[in-house]
């Protein structure tokens, strides 16, 4: 019962911690006059991500790769399919061209320059440097194209703008001070229920952490999508996958004494699933620029197979063997060529208007 409490207050802790550092951080940046889209992209998107960084860097100096690892990995997956499926069934979103151009397929881009990297075993140092040099790169591009688009803010006094920059900071300062804490008590929680609960580190990476450290994503993402900034609510999920990758894995592979060492099951299952959900994201958002809500139906039913599996796994019961099977010559193959029929018609729109 105290290490659910703990657990619990720990998730409290990031949530709130998020919100803050979200809140704060989201009017900083609309003072700059930067736009939603890239809002959502930067601020929102690497915000909402500060729970995965904590959890993930304090998990890395620990020495639990396990949580490391997987906290990147299953969030990336929770976020496409679990966020977009669950936003989309609320309000269909609308998908930036920008999105389709850009940042989705460097999504996918970094998702293989991972598993490739990680193909020796590990994440070391080196491998986080070139991730992290990849986020500034990727960051500074965003910013200035965000500074090209942005429009004039009305006139401000110096008055209203001190009062204004002192609150925000105060947002940002403090949303990061829960943040520390509640990554603490919620690392701490998650490995004492693992080792009572007989289950392993990358699997409560891979679902309890993952998914309670992407709870400021969820949050934001519908909250977005109900009040119309669907820029937003896309973005941030994209933006927070990206900087999962090259900010948090890289910072956390940057500051492991020894690197984070990665799993044979993680290299042949769980990263490739990461990749292939990055993938299927393309065709998806493609198919008249935006997600309908029966494709947010498939990516939440995706998920929930997922965990399913991961679950029967770790309980090593009867049943994986059929539904692995059920999965793999059924269910993902009429999945792939639904995909593909929607995006041919698609392509040849696109080129007839090129």
């Amino acid at each position: 019962m105290l290490t659910m409490l703990l657990l619990l207050v720990g998730l409290a802790l990031l949530i709130v911690g998020a919100e803050g550092l979200v809140r704060g951080a989201s009017r900083l940046a609309a003072q700059v006059g930067i736009s939603p889209l890239i809002i959502g992209l930067t601020v929102v998107a690497f915000g909402t991500s500060a729970p995965e960084l904590v959890v993930s860097i304090k998990a890395s100096l620990d020495d639990q790769a396990g949580i490391a690892i997987g906290n990147v990995v299953g969030s990336n997956i929770f976020n496409v399919l679990f966020i977009l499926g669950i936003s989309a069934l609320i309000v269909p979103l609308a998908v930036a061209q920008q999105l389709i151009r850009l940042d989705i397929p460097l999504m996918i881009g970094i998702s293989l320059l991972m598993l490739l990297l990680a193909l020796d075993g590990s994440i070391g140092r080196v491998d986080g440097g070139l991730l992290f040099l990849g986020l500034v790169a990727y960051t500074g591009f965003l910013l200035w194209q965000g500074r090209r688009q942005s429009a004039p803010d009305e006139p401000e006094t110096s008055e209203e703008k001190s009062h204004h920059w002192g609150r925000d900071l105060l947002f940002v300062a403090g949303g990061l001070a829960m943040l520390v804490a509640g990554s603490r008590l919620f690392v701490d929680a998650a490995v004492t229920l693992a080792t009572w609960l007989g289950v392993s580190e990358q699997v409560i990476g891979l679902t309890v952490v993952a998914a309670g450290t992407s709870l400021p994503e969820v949050v934001t993402s519908i909250v977005a999508a109900l009040r119309g900034q669907r820029d937003i609510a896309v973005g941030n999920v994209v933006g927070s996958n990206i900087f999962n990758l090259l900010g948090v894995l890289g910072l956390a592979g940057l500051i492991a004494p020894t690197g984070i060492a990665v799993t044979d099951a993680m290299l042949s299952l769980d990263i490739p699933v990461m990749l292939a959900v990055a993938v299927a994201c393309l065709p998806i958002c493609f198919t008249a620029s935006a997600i309908n809500r029966w494709e947010g139906a498939v990516l939440l039913g995706y998920y929930v197979a997922y965990t399913t599996y991961l679950i029967l796994a770790a309980t090593h019961h009867d049943a994986l063997a059929g539904f692995s099977t059920l999965m793999l010559y059924f269910v993902l193959p009429i999945t792939a060529l639904t995909l593909t029929v929607l995006a041919v018609p698609e392509l040849r729109r696109t080129a007839k208007r090129a």
